[in-house]
């Protein structure tokens, strides 16, 4: 399970009409400003569109996505085509589509953690006399109540809530300040106006926004993917045959095994553990890609295309679970 929303912010295609809209709102910057002529804007805003398919037989060709795109929208728009992308360079779409992306995700993030939080609000209340027996080390200590885990379990998503909050916002930068970050071919208002219309902030950088705020990023992915296993895993021993406390829900049809189908297996907690591995190990790459070579190279690229709509999904996935 992955809610349509979330797969449908790293779909190919809702991609590149985020890089289509960035082109257009940089062309009407430019309009705004008399650089290129508002006709032009207009002819680019009406007839700009791409066919995928051919974008991605341009790709073949050029071995670049950016111009393998361009080449197909000046295509489609026709002699005034010529102004699309003046002054800026690749990551200025790159990097403003990639915030634009992780805040959208983020959002719905967000929304995913108060989902857990409402429903641990519930339970706390509904068990807050349901005695238990605490334990340290695993061995019987003092009585404590169903209830007060459940509570701590909300307190602990009201910082994960926090902690994504802050992040979206880090994150939430955009950049067009043309080759090296020197706005040497593209006057700071277009970012301005571009960013604007997007919601997003304008951020220094250098060819790339730096990597520092997409590592903190994942981090924070990561910290909300660590509370959900600790839940997760005290789940499961609370399920253990031996203690019996708790039990996930059991579909009517569901089998716990093919050897032993009466069987009933903590497969959700089990399943949040494991893919909580993968968001932290995704972390470990975002923390190698802050390190780039003089104003950018391009080694982060390659690893972001796999981490961010991974972990974004992930997460996504292992809240709906928990909830």
């Amino acid at each position: 399970y992955s809610r349509p929303e979330m797969s449908a912010i790293w779909s190919e295609e809702a991609k590149l009409t985020r890089w289509l809209e960035i082109e257009i709102l940089a062309c009407e910057g430019m309009a705004n400003r008399r650089i290129i002529p508002r006709k032009d804007a207009r002819t680019i805003r009406r007839k700009a569109k791409f066919n995928i398919r051919q974008v991605h037989k341009n790709e073949a060709r050029t071995r670049h996505d950016v111009l393998a795109f361009l080449e197909e929208v000046a295509l489609q728009v026709g002699p005034a085509g010529r102004w699309i992308h003046q002054g800026l360079t690749s990551s200025d779409i790159l990097d403003t589509t990639l915030a634009w992306q992780l805040r959208d995700a983020a959002d719905l993030l967000i929304a995913g953690v108060r989902k857990v939080k409402a429903a641990a609000a519930g339970r706390a209340r509904r068990h807050r006399g349901m005695l238990t027996i605490g334990r340290t080390h695993g061995i019987h200590a003092e009585p404590t109540s169903h209830g007060i885990r459940m509570a701590l379990l909300h307190d602990e998503f009201g910082r994960a809530e926090e902690r994504l909050v802050a992040a979206r916002e880090e994150i939430a930068v955009g950049k067009l300040s043309g080759a090296v970050g020197t706005y040497a071919h593209l006057d700071p208002s277009i970012e301005a106006y571009v960013c604007q219309k997007l919601k997003l902030k304008p951020g220094a950088a250098t060819q790339v926004v730096p990597r520092d705020r997409h590592a903190a990023f994942a981090l924070t992915l990561s910290l909300v993917a660590a509370s959900a296993e600790r839940w997760a895993t005290e789940f499961r021993h609370l399920q253990r045959t031996e203690v019996g406390e708790v039990e996930e829900p059991f579909a009517k049809g569901q089998k716990g095994s093919s050897a032993m189908p009466h069987k009933r297996n903590p497969v959700n907690g089990e399943r949040i553990c494991g893919l909580a591995r993968i968001v932290r190990g995704h972390a470990v790459a975002a923390l190698e890609n802050v390190a780039l070579w003089h104003e950018r190279d391009i080694s982060h690229s390659s690893a972001e295309r796999i981490l961010f709509p991974d972990s974004t999904i992930l997460l996504d996935f292992i809240l709906n679970d928990l909830e």
